[in-house]
């Protein structure tokens, strides 16, 4: 008897474990801008192997292998966002393993990068991953413009530059997007081609900004020089 009611109660208490602390989910992979590893070149060869990339799979999923994405989910009806994951995979024909590089959360590398993270996320939240990393990029041009402060803190921080710093969402902490995107810029990505500013025309009313030559558009923004 004394044997059955342990037991009873090792069931219950199990139970009661998993009810209120149940496994965690399982995480899709996902590979985007930023990823590297096997999955990103078991993606890249198949790109290749099917025409819609040209060059050697070099495990790094940059903007080529996004570009080369996109068009294939075009082609094959499937949400053309320039990321792999479970649907792209399985058309391209590949299997993603956990062990081999996916999306993860990206660490801070120093003060800058979080502030630009900061940035980003207060700018362009809503934006794609290109149009976050292009917000990132407008600041990193102005840094080396003999026209602006030549910190990224004195850019951000300069009165009236940027609309996150003067409503206060600048203090919001940055998801892992921005925070991927601020290092891809700093590393050197300019989707922008050497912009100095950017703007979204439904809701800006400044009549000046509208006078600078566009460059190109990423989502709802414009970026101009």
């Amino acid at each position: 008897m004394r044997v059955r009611r342990f037991l009873s109660f090792g069931i219950l208490a199990i139970f009661v474990f998993m009810t209120v602390c149940p496994l965690p989910a399982h995480t899709e992979i996902v590979l985007e801008v930023g990823s590297r590893g096997e999955n990103v070149q078991k993606v890249q060869k198949r790109l290749i192997q099917y025409g819609y990339m040209s060059g050697t799979a070099d495990g790094k999923y940059g903007e080529k292998t996004r570009n080369a994405v996109i068009l294939f989910q075009k082609r094959n009806g499937l949400n053309a966002d320039g990321r792999v994951g479970a649907k792209t995979a399985a058309a391209l024909g590949v299997t993603l393993s956990k062990s081999s590089g996916g999306t993860s959360s990206p660490g801070i590398v120093s003060s800058d990068h979080r502030l630009l993270a900061k940035l980003i996320h207060g700018e362009a939240r809503g934006e794609s991953y290109k149009g976050k990393v292009a917000v990132a990029a407008v600041v990193l041009n102005r840094v080396e413009s003999a026209s602006f402060p030549n910190t990224i803190s004195g850019v951000i921080y300069q009165k009236g530059a940027f609309s996150c710093v003067s409503n206060g969402s600048i203090d919001n902490t940055p998801s892992n997007d921005s925070v991927r995107a601020a290092l891809d810029a700093m590393n050197g990505w300019d989707p922008t081609s050497g912009c100095l500013y950017f703007y979204n025309p439904a809701l800006t009313s400044d009549q000046w900004i509208r006078t600078r030559t566009v460059v190109t558009v990423i989502g709802n923004h414009r970026f101009a020089r």
